[in-house]
């Protein structure tokens, strides 16, 4: 369920769920916007419906207001965790810089595939794959192809049956679409539920890919530093409770 971790009178942090879209897309046009901001829904199936049914100041905020007002940054559909949302036009501005300046720190945590031992950057461009929607960072021939640079830190290595997972964090330097995904994928360490880029098969029946936004950390334009952190899903937290064989 989505939820609000933090709020001021310039931006909201929202803990959203896995399943949820942040925005409508072309290819998940039946997730029409609301346009009636007074017409209650039950069961929003956007952050963007739920934000503009909840807080309607955002709905004149941004870059491109009427897809996704508020919006500074997105999450994939199936990845839970903590988003910024600007609830005036100032604040949208002055979040939108520090992401370009890489001035917020993002930090996820990831169940992967196999050993991950340490710390590393993973410093690899993701274009598209020509002829798909598919992104990648081996292709020989890609387009759109943008700079993509992945902090990771092993945190735990678990053994299950005669195999291994194990439990990291990481911190993005930048934000591309399916990042993360890709770049633990491109070393072999596919995200544990990642239908996607990883395997179709787990040992927990995971259908979507174990990757949470646990925090974000910025500056305030006074000055104050702020981290807010989300807790980890139900559902992701089971996991890594049942993993009681460290390697």
């Amino acid at each position: 369920m989505l939820s609000v971790i933090y709020k001021n009178k310039d931006f909201l942090v929202l803990n959203k769920p896995a399943g949820m879209l942040v925005h409508n897309s072309k290819t998940n046009s039946r997730f029409k916007p609301i346009t009636n901001y007074q017409l209650p829904i039950t069961n929003p199936t956007t952050v963007v419906n739920w934000l503009l049914q909840n807080y309607p100041e955002v709905k004149d905020v941004g870059d491109n207001s009427s897809e996704r007002p508020g919006i500074i940054h997105r999450l994939d559909k199936d990845t839970s965790g903590v988003l910024l949302v600007a609830r005036n036009q100032r604040f949208f501005e002055y979040a939108k810089k520090l992401f370009q300046e890489h001035k917020i720190q993002k930090t996820y945590f990831a169940l992967v595939h196999g050993k991950l031992i340490g710390k590393g950057i993973i410093n690899q461009p993701i274009g598209l794959k020509n002829g798909t929607i598919k992104r990648t960072v081996k292709a020989k021939s890609m387009r759109m192809v943008k700079e993509a640079i992945t902090e990771y830190e092993s945190i735990k290595v678990y053994k299950i049956d005669d195999d291994f997972v194990s439990f990291v964090k990481l911190t993005p330097q930048t934000g591309r679409t399916h990042q993360l995904r890709i770049h633990l994928a491109s070393i072999g360490r596919s995200i544990v539920g990642d239908q996607l880029y990883g395997k179709k098969k787990n040992p927990w029946n995971l259908s979507r890919q174990f990757l949470h936004a646990e925090s974000l950390e910025f500056s305030l334009e006074n000055g104050e530093r702020l981290k807010i952190e989300a807790e980890m899903p139900e559902d992701l937290q089971e996991i890594i409770n049942s993993l009681n064989t460290n390697y």
